[in-house]
């Protein structure tokens, strides 16, 4: 979002981040008080959320009265807060199961945060699109469940295999690989209850996806020892995209220049790139996709790598892809992220395993570092620097919010 503020004006936060040496002292005040509250840690909750809503309009803003929160949890987090066994496999495919689990979740979460913040009820698969297969089915990349999640199999294991995939993948009409043979009449139906079809704005990023279809030490030889290959294996990936895109738009009846803007990619592999190789192969992606559908200023150009990926923040910021929403990975700080993407809402930065272990005083002390680090620009999200794992707990939002509308507070 764009910022409304000089970017080079300096706002104020409370006296009390300013002095850093006070944060030990004053997470443990505040975890010391949610443990003689049998864990809930003081707060006006009707307040945080009436701020929370004006904060997220834009976290650049001059006027928002705290600091935005990110964290929502997620269906990850039922296991250990419900006392359960973790069974992702059945969370995902049983859905009266996940219906009573989620509820019993909500039921907590609004007790101890405010929320209900899981969804309870399964969409109706009437009002649902056939499902469209994704950039990992044209390249034959098969999703397999493997111990806790879905993940893809290499489809091409030496150069030989890749090149045969890009030919095959050269010839297919992306059209009638993508759309199901059910798509025309369900389309006629839906859209008659005005339901759109699904758009194409969010995909694992060039380097993971190509990671997963060939194999990491694979590609990383492949631009070394074969560039010209892993330039064509690169911008099939780009055109596939913006093929697959371009249906999708059309399908949902959107002229060219009329289609909703913004795109996200999650890249957590670019971080096994060096800045060269990125800029070599991922970077092209990126660069064209947001010039197509990101192209304005406030339109959303977004990436996630909860990775060690700071050696190519100098590419993303205004001089390289100009990114103005991110989540990166726990090893960068507010400050460095801010150098190079100046103009970026960061979501960020506590550590997910500090949340997810329960970690109280430390959970405080990285919200309030980054508060901090935050306070002359804003544009600071507090959540996670990548997942939000099992094991962390709606007490432990809490107290997050509870650190916030102590310390996170511009209006005094």
């Amino acid at each position: 979002m764009e910022s409304e503020h000089d970017p080079h004006e300096e706002l104020t936060m409370p006296a009390v981040l300013q002095d850093l040496s006070g944060h030990t002292a004053a997470a443990r005040q505040l975890v010391a008080e949610a443990h003689a509250r049998d864990g809930l840690a003081p707060l006006d909750l009707e307040r945080f959320w009436a701020d929370d809503v004006l904060a997220h309009v834009n976290p650049f803003g001059v006027d928002i009265p705290q600091v935005p929160l990110g964290i929502r949890m997620g269906l990850d987090c039922v296991f250990d807060e419900l006392g359960l066994e973790e069974d992702y496999h059945r969370l995902l495919h049983d859905a009266e199961w996940s219906t009573e689990v989620c509820r019993a979740y909500n039921d907590k979460a609004e007790r101890i945060v405010g929320k209900r913040l899981l969804r309870e009820q399964p969409r109706d698969p009437k009002q649902k699109y056939p499902a469209v297969k994704g950039l990992h089915d044209v390249f034959e990349a098969r999703e397999v469940w493997h111990g806790q999640s879905y993940w893809l199999n290499q489809s091409a294991r030496n150069t030989e295999e890749l090149e045969a995939l890009l030919d095959r993948v050269d010839e297919r009409d992306i059209r009638r690989c993508i759309l199901p043979p059910n798509w025309a009449e369900e389309k006629v139906r839906l859209q008659a209850r005005g339901i759109l079809p699904p758009l194409y704005r969010d995909q694992r990023g060039p380097v993971t996806f190509a990671m997963s279809v060939f194999g990491v030490e694979n590609l990383i030889f492949l631009c070394l020892d074969r560039p010209e290959t892993a330039a064509r294996f690169r911008d099939v990936i780009l055109r596939v995209m913006l093929d697959i895109a371009r249906v999708l738009d059309e399908e949902a009846g959107f002229e060219p220049e009329q289609a909703p803007p913004g795109f996200s990619f999650r890249d957590d592999n670019c971080c096994l790139l060096n800045a060269e190789l990125y800029e070599f192969f991922g970077y092209p992606i990126l660069k064209e996709i947001f010039n197509r559908y990101a192209p304005g200023s406030q339109d959303r150009r977004y990436q996630h790598s909860d990775s060690a990926m700071g050696h190519l923040l100098p590419l993303l910021g205004p001089q390289g892809l100009n990114l103005n929403c991110v989540n990166f990975g726990p090893t960068l700080s507010v400050s460095e992220i801010r150098a190079y993407c100046p103009g970026a809402v960061i979501h960020g930065q506590l550590a997910p395993f500090t949340f997810s272990r329960n970690q109280e005083e430390d959970m405080i002390l990285e919200c309030l570092r980054d508060m901090e680090q935050a306070r002359a620009k804003r544009g600071l999200v507090f959540t996670t620097a990548g997942s939000i794992n099992n094991g962390s707990r709606l007490t432990g939002m809490r107290l997050i919010m509870a650190a916030i509308q102590r310390f996170g507070r511009y209006d005094r």
